[in-house]
């Protein structure tokens, strides 16, 4: 069976997420997102939500994250192929013959995805809570609005060696993992930390939108100003644009594209009606990332 990537995306195109999880848990549109009372621990208010539009469902309560076959793993007890398997027949695509190999290099680079994207949901809620205030203050300073921080999914990394760290494991993401993803750091001397801290948090999207790595801005004195993921098997500086992923469409329809230097040029761009914008990562702009 294939697991390839363009096979995984057009699964996930092919089929609705909320329509998946509304067959469990009945949920509550509220704006963009759904709602409702998370299926995978025991709570009475609800926390869980469900994004059609981000592809993945995400619990404040317990940290429960993922995307459509996430879900089905996880709600129906089933490997990965398997969840996979039972997708692909509802949505009636056929599944072609690779590789073990290939199936489980694309397997773990879906894993290290969802690590990705639970911690861009984690520092989106710091974001908005007390420990992130500063943080906020700034980005309002800058003349961001609400929809815009929303829209560029920007959050706050806590000033903690092991916040994030934490974090994680809580929503059962192993340390191995968020070593491999860039997330948590090892020295030399085998001490483990977050590697963002006390910075403005800028999620780097692939071309769907999922965080395959993160900038931090830091607030106040200090150095570097700006820092990025190290690269990953996700993530590689000279292949990525800042802003791709909310750029694809409008650039598709406008048929341009507007180069900016950084990540506030390309927000402010988009805030003030450019949304073709994106930015090199601190490089000068490759013949991939034109690709």
């Amino acid at each position: 069976m294939s697991f390839t990537a363009p096979f995984l995306d057009e699964l996930r195109q092919r089929v609705s997420l909320v329509n998946v999880i509304a067959r469990k848990v009945k949920l509550t549109r509220r704006g963009r997102e759904q709602t409702g009372l998370c299926p995978f621990h025991n709570e009475k208010s609800p926390s869980f939500t469900v994004s059609d539009e981000k592809g993945f469902f995400h619990c404040f309560g317990c940290g429960a994250h993922g995307d459509v076959i996430g879900f089905v793993m996880r709600s129906d007890g089933l490997s990965f192929p398997d969840a996979v398997e039972r997708l692909a027949r509802e949505a009636g695509l056929p599944i072609p013959v690779s590789s073990p190999e290939e199936r489980e290099r694309t397997q773990r680079q879906a894993t290290l995805v969802s690590a990705m994207e639970t911690a861009a949901a984690w520092y989106e809620q710091q974001l908005k809570s007390p420990v992130g205030r500063e943080a906020l203050d700034y980005l309002k300073r800058r003349g961001l609005s609400d929809a815009t921080i929303a829209r560029f999914r920007l959050g706050y990394a806590p000033d903690g060696r092991t916040a994030l760290r934490d974090a994680l494991a809580k929503a059962g993401v192993s340390l191995e993992l968020s070593i491999e993803a860039g997330l948590i750091g090892k020295g030399d001397d085998g001490n483990i930390f977050d590697r963002m801290r006390g910075r403005v948090i800028f999620p780097i999207a692939d071309r769907r939108g999922r965080a395959i790595a993160f900038g931090g801005r830091i607030l106040g004195e200090g150095q570097p100003k700006y820092l990025n993921s190290p690269e990953t098997p996700l993530f590689h500086k000279g292949r990525t644009l800042y802003g791709l992923g909310q750029a694809l469409r409008p650039a598709r329809d406008s048929g341009e594209v507007v180069v900016a230097e950084g990540y506030m040029d390309v927000i402010a761009l988009a805030q003030a009606g450019f949304a073709q914008a994106v930015a090199p990562l601190g490089t000068a702009l490759t013949e991939e990332q034109m690709g």
